[in-house]
């Protein structure tokens, strides 16, 4: 998919982005009237987008259909970055598949195309109901459409389809142990056998020919290799190494980079030094954009984090874009990435429903799949503010931790929590992560200090002192321009007070190892939800929804730039 890099150069690759035939189908007549077979009286529009900021569409939640022609010859595989939420794709009005989940990555190899034009239609519908990740009722918008991009590219003899490096780090982190896990595909239709390498840098960590049977998949997993006079990833320091995959007719670029993330009693440890974590909490998501969000404006959104003196990011609250991991990983900042299991929408009863424990996994097998080797994200989320205080959820969190834990390599895992003294899965994490909100739903500013002595007391009370707390999420909403002489709720100068008094706290706190602010901007919600936020956003950002600062963001640079010093 399109990263900061090239990922192929043997490889064809062509980009299905711009214009493509729209059309909206608010009765759910398409499939019976076969549109797949061609849209008429389609409007065009352009890709990626959310179909929510096309004029008269901001609330329509339902299906739509999108069509795209486009040449080509061959083994065809087709990539699509992210698509809201579910999807059903047809090539030349043959079904070929569908999709549930709108934040990953997914792909279909469609083998021998003719040469000609080709025609590729979706539909694509982002409805929720009780077994929908995420529910219907979510903090944030429920936009619609092909988000990210789209690609084709040709595939020629024994390809790279996708790979995990993985590594362990010596005591004195100074060398490593490597392996690599290479997904591979024939594309042809017979038998081939070719020389397939993987380098990592100027070390070769695979060498040798594979031989697969005609439109054969196949996992190669090379043996231990020992990389010495490692440079380290780090915060500020992001080296990075280049990984080359290569047959004769196919490569696969890519970046990686070596680090190691721990928890001890005291705090989280990177690469054997204790830091304090100093982050916010960011949506991708942009009120004209919604969350189709462009390059130019994510480079934008890290220069404003690093003046603000943050060195980490919880992407709230599902993964980000590949082309801003690739950002993070180049400039040095820790991230957290999860997957959209959101808050009170789920019931107790969704909670246990087999379907949705089996999607949660499944989305957490993409995230694994396609964030696994960037070297920022340290921590991996399971879920955020769900019912912990039930019994149904542990089963759940049980079994999502252990496949972080197994699958995930060097994580911290966890989970936000907003019922910390009553949560049942404090078991099942690495790091307790807390969201409250004292000075905006609960009690006054000045409730944290008895908060915290609670919430010392329910870690004694379950023997898991050792686990340190990260405050997840906490803040106040502020409307951009609201100024007062009084310190009241929707001011600018009240949200950076809240916040203030908040952070000094956290600081000085042994138990806190760090936090990340709620939230970096404004962003828009779901007012049909229930969710009662003014002007239809959640006013909570130190910046407001076109990143213009408030009072808050000059507060929290002081803060996190003197807690740096």
């Amino acid at each position: 998919m399109a990263r900061l890099f090239d990922e192929h150069i043997k490889r064809s690759v062509r980009s299905l982005n711009g214009a493509w035939r729209f059309k909206v189908d608010k009765n759910r007549r398409g499939e019976d009237e076969r549109w797949y077979l061609g849209l008429t009286d389609a409007e065009t529009v352009n890709i990626p987008s959310v179909w929510n900021t096309e004029f008269g569409l901001l609330d329509y939640t339902g299906v739509c259909w999108y069509e795209k022609s486009f040449y080509f010859e061959g083994n065809l595989r087709l990539n699509f970055g992210a698509v809201m939420t579910e999807c059903r794709v047809w090539l030349d009005g043959e079904y070929i598949g569908s999709h549930y989940g709108g934040f990953c990555e997914f792909s279909f190899i469609i083998p021998s195309l003719p040469a000609g034009e080709h025609r590729l239609t979706l539909s694509v519908d982002n409805t929720f109901d009780k077994q929908s990740i995420p529910q219907a009722k979510v903090d944030w918008y429920h936009y619609g459409g092909i988000i990210r991009d789209v690609e084709a590219e040709k595939l020629v003899g024994i390809t790279a389809i996708n790979h995990r490096f993985e590594y362990t780090l010596d005591k004195e982190f100074e060398s490593a142990v490597a392996r690599a896990v290479i997904e591979l595909y024939n594309a042809e239709d017979k038998t081939v056998t070719s020389k397939l390498t993987y380098t990592v840098g100027d070390n070769v960590i695979y060498s040798d020919d594979i031989t697969l049977s005609a439109h054969e998949y196949k996992t190669v997993t090379s043996a231990d290799s020992k990389l010495e006079d490692i440079k380290l990833w780090d915060i500020g320091a992001p080296n990075l190494y280049t990984v080359k995959i290569e047959t004769e007719s196919d490569d696969l670029y890519d970046k990686v980079g070596f680090r190691h993330v721990g928890v001890t009693p005291e705090g989280v440890a990177l690469n054997g030094k204790l830091i304090e974590i100093r982050g916010v909490n960011r949506h991708e998501e942009h009120a004209e954009f919604g969350f189709a969000f462009p390059p130019s404006l994510m480079k934008r959104d890290l220069d404003i984090i690093f003046d603000l003196g943050c060195n980490a990011i919880r992407g709230s609250h599902y993964p980000n874009s590949r082309r801003f991991m690739d950002m993070v990983d180049e400039a040095g900042l820790l991230f957290w990435c999860e997957i959209p299991m959101w808050g009170w929408g789920f019931s107790p009863e969704a909670l246990g429903d087999p379907i949705v424990i089996e999607r949660g996994a499944k989305m957490h097998r993409e995230m694994l799949k396609y964030y696994y080797n960037h070297p920022s994200i340290i921590i991996f989320g399971m879920h955020n503010e769900i019912h912990t205080e039930c019994e149904v959820s542990v089963p759940l969190t049980k079994k999502y931790y252990e496949i972080l834990k197994a699958h995930g390599g060097n994580r911290i895992v966890s989970y936000a929590t907003d019922k910390p003294l009553k949560d049942l899965c404090l078991e099942y994490c690495d790091l307790i992560s807390v969201n409250a909100y004292f000075g905006w739903y609960e009690g006054d500013m000045y409730g944290w200090e008895k908060f915290f002595d609670k919430l010392r007391e329910r870690r004694a009370s379950l023997g898991i002192e050792h686990k340190p707390v990260i405050m997840s999420e906490f803040g106040a909403a502020a409307l951009y321009g609201h100024h007062t002489f009084d310190n009241i709720h929707w001011t600018e100068e009240y949200q950076a007070n809240v916040l203030e008094h908040a952070l000094e706290l956290f600081h000085r706190d042994p138990m806190c190892c760090g936090f990340f602010i709620w939230q970096f901007c404004d962003i828009r919600t779901c007012l049909e939800a229930g969710i009662n936020r003014a002007r239809g956003f959640n006013n909570k950002g130190i910046l407001n929804e076109q990143r213009k600062p408030k009072a808050a963001y000059y507060k929290v640079r002081e803060l996190y730039h003197k807690f740096t010093n």
